[in-house]
């Protein structure tokens, strides 16, 4: 009977043993010591019988890695910023088995740990690696203690000066005197590395739940040489000048020979960018010919290699990634200063993105959300759907670290954590969820973050006169710049929140919600006008600084402004020019709404003319100018400044969508006086193209409508005689002629517009 009992009990401890095998565990290197900017190296050999189809790899990290199998890196970089909530972690999925082969193979990962707090980024306290996959052939790969580790000594960290607080990354010093050369590759023995410490199973502390990563993994472009070098002789160094094609997150490689322990220092011209110091990378030499890629991404025009004399530069390049997007939108016209501004607001656009949408990439790299919701609106007529994710990926956060009280914070992730009213306001609202949306036609993050939209939007009351209760929240900010009347737009921004919830509450049913948001609107609005407007402009009875042309323009953006007070709003934007570029993407917008579109691109060329001048740079400003005629400093890399990206595209060219997911859009041109303008759209529904030439005796619009879709089409109202499609009139004298492929739309004061399916159209309207 005993033999029996423990026969049992052994075959319970082997079955249990084995089964624990099969699950994932954390592991960590067995001398780590969570320290910060820690770099450990993973290596496990398996054999696999037949290669699966597919072999999709749940990967977690804290922070950063780079994957290679048998030899071949297949990740660069993997990993985003810690922060789903305050508590949990994101997973990579990476289908490994394109790298697989039939029999021996070796997975070796390497993993950064940050290790300390920024705005972008949550760190866990621990460093540790995730890794699971269960094929459908049987198939399994995952993490546990028979994979070896060991700390990589010869990652450090770089001399002072250090990065800013704002940022969680170390600036990188490898000393290649410590180098484990070629321990990825599978005839590598790791001799002196221990089997890696397990920590626990999916799910346990610090790392908690696992949510995927949403985005996907960066577009890496390879190494490439720089456009040109430069060598400026120093008397104990010289410096290597690398030109960069553009404003660029990159990664710098050197090769060269060289006795042992000099070192030699890596940064761009953006390592004050804004200000505060931030990456920067350093190389500690080895005796002989080597070659070294530092891992750091930074961003620049100009990469410096500062060498000692007695170290020869045998050759210097770089390696671009960048959030995985395509320029797939286009404009251009008649105005060559319009399309060098589309041009850098793109440029900017992109080096905004990674993790999350940034302010900037240099000085703080920070998910704030008047940035981000100004980023997305360029998104959508500039980068591919993919872009689309980061969006998703940023209000999933923004709701997910919602306070217990209601309260939204910015930047997240974060050790910062304010409420910014005026931003999170617009995060929520017309502009930012509802935004999403009408482009993406994705509904299923508004089911789930609406219950945490209205929970902020109950935080605010209404006062006695029907306006707003002020909330000054973490950091009572409006806009940078002077003469801010700040009480009236977080009036406006709170409007246009609550027209976002409508829309959201109508959307998924809600009438009772829906009944709410009108009535407190329409009261809203008679307050507010009856409160603010003085008969010349809006101002807030406890404001005493110059009239603010940010509170006219929003009010006209918002809706909240009617047309008969439009002349009187048009004289203050004549000569008050106080909003950062940050506000003047609204200023602008509000000129066009109100039909004054020629003065709206007069003042667009009048205030963003030195950044666009530019010709030293390929992004945009922060301020209206660099070092003290910039805000704080300034950076030259803000994409809050590229509104005037979405203007040409939704206005000039009048590309929006009607209903979401671009089932029905409108193309309504404003031409402002330009000769011509062209515009591609990439839209989820597909490619939308359009152009219009303005001659002096007619205007020709042309219009491609993708598969699927339909679109309201218009010609500018300008004493047009007749309009005709192709050789047939379709409009004249005032009167719509019917036309199979032409129906009559609902007219408007500013356009003829008629409606039209798929396919491709021209209209021509004569004078």
């Amino acid at each position: 009977m005993k033999t029996i009992i423990i026969s049992m009990w052994l075959l319970s401890f082997i079955f249990l043993n084995l089964h624990a095998e099969n699950k994932a565990q954390w592991i960590t290197a067995a001398d780590c010591q969570n320290t910060t900017n820690l770099w450990m190296c993973f290596r496990y050999n398996f054999d696999v019988d037949k290669v699966p189809q597919s072999a999709k790899t749940r990967i977690a990290v804290d922070t950063k890695y780079w994957l290679w199998i048998n030899g071949e890196m297949l990740v660069f970089e993997g990993g985003v910023k810690r922060g789903p909530n305050p508590n949990d972690t994101y997973y990579d999925e990476v289908d490994v088995a394109p790298y697989l082969q039939s029999g021996k193979n070796t997975i070796a990962f390497l993993v950064w740990h940050f290790g300390k707090e920024g705005f972008s980024h949550n760190p866990s306290g621990k460093a540790g690696l995730f890794v699971d996959c269960h094929a459908a052939n049987g198939f399994e790969l995952v993490s546990n203690n028979q994979w070896f580790s060991c700390v990589h000594q010869a990652y450090q960290t770089a001399s002072p000066p250090i990065p800013n607080y704002r940022l969680p990354e170390s600036s990188i010093s490898y000393d290649a005197r410590f180098e484990i050369k070629d321990w990825q590759k599978p005839s590598f023995q790791p001799r002196g590395w221990k089997r890696s410490k397990t920590l626990g199973e999916e799910g346990v502390a610090p790392w908690n739940k696992l949510h995927p990563r949403i985005i996907p993994q960066w577009k890496n472009y390879g190494i490439a040489n720089y456009i040109k070098t430069e060598l400026k002789v120093g008397e104990d160094k010289d410096t290597l000048v690398a030109y960069l094609p553009y404003n660029a997150h990159i990664t710098p490689y050197l090769k060269l020979k060289a006795p042992a322990g000099e070192k030699i220092i890596m940064h761009t011209d953006h390592f004050q960018g804004g200000g505060p110091y931030n990456i920067k990378a350093e190389y500690i030499t080895k005796e002989g010919i080597q070659e070294y890629e530092s891992y750091g991404w930074m961003n620049g025009h100009k990469v410096f290699y500062i060498i000692p004399k007695n170290v020869e530069l045998l050759s210097a390049k770089y390696r671009e990634t960048s959030y995985n997007t395509e320029f797939a939108g286009l404009f251009e016209c008649s105005d060559p200063f319009l399309n060098e501004l589309w041009e850098k607001s793109r440029r900017t656009l992109l080096v905004t993105m990674r993790d999350t949408y940034m302010d900037c990439p240099d000085r703080e790299r920070a998910q704030w959300w008047g940035d981000a919701v100004n980023e997305s609106g360029e998104a959508f007529y500039a980068l591919d759907t993919m872009s689309h994710l980061l969006m998703k990926k940023g209000m999933y956060e923004l709701i997910e670290w919602q306070k217990d009280n209601g309260v939204l914070i910015s930047p997240i992730p974060s050790n910062y954590e304010l409420e910014l009213p005026g931003q999170m306001l617009a995060s929520i609202g017309q502009y930012g969820f509802w935004n999403y949306y009408l482009n993406t036609g994705d509904k299923q993050p508004i089911a789930d973050l609406y219950d945490g939209v209205t929970k902020y939007l109950d935080l605010w009351e209404l006062n006695e006169n029907g306006n707003l209760k002020l909330r000054k929240g973490g950091w009572f900010w409006g806009d940078w710049g002077p003469n801010v009347d700040k009480e009236i737009l977080f009036n406006e921004w709170y409007y246009l929140a609550m027209k976002g919830a409508k829309n959201m509450a109508n959307l998924l049913g809600l009438q009772e919600d829906v009944n709410y948001y009108s009535q407190r609107m329409e009261a809203f609005k008679k307050a507010f006008n009856q409160s603010f407007w003085n008969g010349k402009s809006y101002r807030h009875p406890k404001y005493n600084g110059e009239t603010d042309d940010r509170a006219q323009a929003l009010a006209v953006a918002a809706g909240l402004a009617d047309p008969n007070i439009y002349p009187a709003i048009l004289e203050v934007l004549k000569t008050q020019e106080y909003a950062s570029p940050y506000m003047e993407k609204y200023v602008i917008e509000s000129l066009f709404i109100m039909g004054y579109e020629e003065y709206g691109i007069e003042r667009l060329k009048n205030r963003f003319g030195e950044m666009v001048n530019d010709s030293g740079l390929t992004t945009l400003y922060e301020g209206w100018g660099i070092g003290k005629k910039g805000y704080g400093g300034g950076t030259t890399n803000h994409a809050w400044s590229g509104g005037g990206l979405t203007i040409m595209s939704q206005y000039v060219c009048g590309v929006a969508p009607v209903e979401p997911g671009y089932k029905v859009f409108h193309v309504l041109p404003q031409p402002a006086g330009l000769e011509f303008a062209n515009a591609e759209v990439p839209t989820v529904a597909g490619e939308i193209k359009t152009s219009f030439q303005n001659k002096p005796d007619q205007f020709i619009l042309n219009v491609h409508v993708p598969k699927g879709s339909s679109a309201v089409v218009g010609v500018p109202r300008d004493n047009f005689s007749e309009i005709k499609a192709g050789d047939k009139s379709i409009w004249a004298k005032g009167k719509y002629i019917s036309h199979k492929s032409f129906k009559k739309a609902d007219t408007n004061e500013s356009h003829i517009q008629f409606e039209v399916g798929e396919g491709t159209y021209e209209l021509k309207a004569f004078r």
